[in-house]
C-alpha cells in the first residue's frame, strides 16, 4: 500500500524549493541591478513609438460586442471537432443534433447580422 503522506511530502518539497528559488533570484537581481533613475527611464514606451495622446480613451462599445461576437461563435465551432471525429459513430442521431446545433449557430448569427452588430464602419 502506498504512503500517500510522503506524496505529499514531496509536493511540500518542491513547493518549498520553488519559492526559495524564485526569492533567491529576486534578492539577487535587487542587489545587482543599477539603481540610477534617469528621465529616459521614467518615460513612458509603447512599442518604440513616441505616446500620441492620454493613455486613457473610450472606445465604442461595438468593438467590445463584436470581440465577444468572436469569442462565442469561435467557441462553439470548437465543438464541430468532436462531432467530426465520432461522425460514423454517431449515426443518424449525431446528424440530427448537430443540425440543431448549427441551426442554432446560425440562427444568432443572422440575429447579429441584423441588429448590425457585425459591423465595423
Amino acid at each position: 500500500m502506498p504512503d500517500y503522506n510522503l506524496s505529499y511530502f514531496y509536493v511540500f518539497v518542491f513547493f518549498g524549493a520553488g519559492a526559495i528559488f524564485v526569492t533567491a533570484l529576486l534578492t539577487v537581481s535587487g542587489l545587482i541591478q543599477p539603481k540610477r533613475r534617469t528621465a529616459e527611464k521614467d518615460r513612458i514606451y509603447e512599442s518604440g513609438e513616441e505616446p500620441v495622446g492620454p493613455a486613457w480613451g473610450r472606445y465604442p462599445i461595438h468593438f467590445y460586442v463584436f470581440a465577444l461576437l468572436f469569442v462565442v461563435f469561435d467557441v462553439e465551432v470548437i465543438f464541430l471537432f468532436p462531432w467530426a471525429v465520432l461522425f460514423r459513430d454517431l449515426g443518424w442521431y449525431g446528424i440530427v443534433e448537430m443540425g440543431i446545433f448549427i441551426f442554432i449557430l446560425v440562427t444568432g448569427l443572422f440575429y447579429a447580422w441584423r441588429k448590425e452588430a457585425l459591423k465595423w464602419f
